[in-house]
């Protein structure tokens, strides 16, 4: 397969997790390269993304590098062949590339959770609430980037909707419930999605109101996005208008694990959430 220039997150990431165990096995590119009987520019191209390997190769190497955990393998061989075209590659060059690749992530994710302390989620807003959003931004927006990056969010909704959809949860702060971007109508409407939406069976929806005894966070909204196997998790910390920044290293992913688990443990349960967000409409 030839090489890429601009490898997709997920193809980076494939090749950090073949790094990883190529390191774990104690060898280096070059001692790889030996072993797998090519030059060791390839192993590296490898590494990087930038060259796509095939399902087979991909056991090959995991062979090579003495891995013997056969869901990981499965799991990164199915990450394997040419960049997927998904709907998101046609906004490659009109929104940052990161929200490419978030949106990438979220298609093939096998769970999401979240995190927010004053935004709803953005696979729960209404079209005219993630448009206030976007018209507040500062500095401002000009209008057809407003349009892209509203258009981009809610064909990112469509994971939640298709015929096998991910399960869903999404830990809020009553501050996000009380934030009436758009003005009232706008914020009413925004909070009857959110409270229609929490009753689907795959949607679970918590918040955290003030009155909590605590309120665990890292002061930073973010996405928890679960792969395959709990090695290919990766957090997105808050994106709501700028860039990604996404963290995969084991630590990493343990603190942020915590942190839910920390989160939900204050959170109202999902009946009394819904019974929240109903009184938090009546009261706009």
């Amino acid at each position: 397969m030839p090489p890429t220039n601009s490898p997709t997150l997920r193809q980076r990431r494939l090749g950090a997790e073949l790094r990883k165990l190529r390191e774990r096995a104690g060898l280096t590119a070059t001692s790889a390269a030996t072993l797998l009987g090519v030059n060791q520019a390839r192993v590296s191209m490898i590494e990087t993304g930038r060259t796509p390997i095939s399902s087979d190769r991909l056991r090959s190497m995991a062979h090579v590098y003495d891995c013997r955990d056969e869901e990981l393998i499965d799991a990164l061989a199915a990450m394997t062949g040419r960049r997927t075209r998904g709907w998101w590659e046609e906004y490659r060059d009109h929104v940052p590339i990161a929200l490419v690749d978030l949106a990438e992530l979220e298609h093939h994710a096998s769970g999401l959770r979240v995190a927010l302390l004053i935004h709803i989620p953005a696979l729960l807003q209404t079209t005219d609430h993630a448009r206030a959003l976007f018209r507040a931004v500062v500095p401002p927006m000009r209008q057809y980037e407003i349009e892209h990056r509203l258009t981009h969010r809610m064909k990112r909704q469509g994971v939640l909707h298709r015929a096998d959809p991910p399960p869903y949860t999404a830990i809020i702060h009553e501050a996000a419930l009380r934030m009436n971007f758009g003005g009232s109508t706008v914020a009413r409407g925004q909070l009857k999605h959110l409270l229609d939406m929490s009753e689907l069976p795959h949607i679970t929806v918590r918040v955290i109101p003030f009155g909590a005894d605590h309120f665990p966070t890292t002061g930073q909204s973010f996405d928890y996005i679960e792969g395959p196997v709990p090695q290919l998790d990766t957090v997105q910390l808050d994106s709501h208008h700028g860039a990604c920044e996404f963290l995969d290293a084991e630590a990493q992913l343990g603190k942020y694990r915590a942190v839910l688990h920390r989160m939900e443990s204050c959170a109202l349960t999902p009946d009394k959430t819904r019974d929240f967000i109903h009184h938090r409409i009546q009261d706009l």
